[in-house]
């Protein structure tokens, strides 16, 4: 099958909250995009609408200057999805999270859509493999998960199909990257990797309320000031070996004496301490380190963190909360 070997001409089908945004990135950075929706009334709405939201983004310093002048001029609002993806290199597809509607937007989308252009389904959770049976061309498909709010989220999980071309997906994370995101090729999984882990969290989270060991408030407080709070900079493994490996396996173990099996050592966690390797003090863990940079990564650590604490310290509570 061919495929595009070029993305200039855009679309997204869906222009609600997620759609908007991810709208919103691809004209930012010059990309023409063209809005399909249930009809053209309310996709001219929705152009409205991301064009003004633009200017307030503007206007507080969200975006560059001339971000919303320049998001005007690359978005038009097409009278159906099938005027809406007639021309497009790329579509990307973020209708509701519900399987069946999805499908049936696809089959309308590998319908009316040239035959080369890309397909990318926003979906948090449902396998693409899964979704791939509604796209004519299963070859040119594959996920492209945003984050929430999209403009300003940097990640993007790229989750290839069955069935889906090498090619596609290089030209799909070359396009993230012109966006000035950061793609990550994961598997095709049910929740991929970013929301296995958040749900993962969330459930944890939930338990510990319904037990009575703190309240929803609380528990927030605890997460957004401790290992969360690390989170805005490092993943969990790079977390893991700066702590020590050997302090991780051991408090697994009495996590695993107070709430059995769900808090066993992971068998990885245990071979990689066997082998004597306990990250950043022995030079390895799940992560290489260099030991000529591991002085200049706990100086990196430690500067970041001030710098993140006095960011927290100038913006305040969020309100509300």
């Amino acid at each position: 099958m061919n495929i595009t070997q070029t993305i200039s001409k855009t679309a997204v089908v869906g222009a609600g909250y997620m759609g908007g945004g991810i709208a919103q990135v691809l004209a930012l950075h010059g990309y023409r995009v063209t809005l399909g929706d249930v009809d053209g009334e309310i996709a001219e709405r929705a152009r409205v609408r991301l064009v003004d939201q633009a200017r307030a983004f503007e206007a507080q310093g969200l975006l560059p200057a001339g971000a919303a002048d320049k998001i005007a001029d690359n978005l038009t609002a097409a009278a159906s999805i099938e005027d809406a993806v007639a021309t497009s290199d790329y579509v990307a597809e973020a209708v509701p999270e519900d399987a069946v509607i999805k499908a049936d937007i696809l089959r309308r989308i590998s319908a009316a859509a040239p035959a080369d252009a890309i397909i990318g389904t926003n979906t948090s959770a449902i396998p693409i493999g899964e979704l791939a049976a509604s796209v004519t061309g299963p070859e040119r498909f594959l996920g492209v998960h945003w984050m929430n709010p999209a403009p300003f989220i940097p990640g993007v999980e790229l989750i290839p199909g069955p069935e889906t071309l090498p090619s596609v997906v290089d030209l799909a994370e070359e396009l993230i990257r012109t966006l000035g995101k950061t793609p990550a090729r994961v598997a095709d999984t049910p929740g991929f990797v970013a929301n296995r882990l958040q749900f993962a969290l969330y459930k944890e989270a939930a338990r510990i309320v319904e037990e009575g060991v703190a309240n929803p408030s609380q528990i927030d407080d605890v997460v957004s000031n401790t290992f969360g709070f690390r989170l805005a900079l490092f993943g969990p493994f790079a977390i893991g070996d700066m702590a020590g490996l050997d302090v991780y396996e051991s408090s697994f173990r009495t996590l695993e004496k107070a709430y059995g099996e769900r808090f066993a050592p992971p068998a990885a966690l245990t071979a990689t301490v066997e082998e004597g390797n306990l990250g950043l003090k022995s030079g390895h863990g799940f992560l290489d380190v260099d030991p000529a940079r591991r002085e200049s990564l706990v100086a990196y650590r430690d500067s970041a963190y001030a710098r993140l604490s006095q960011l927290r310290a100038e913006l305040g509570r969020a309100p509300g909360l």
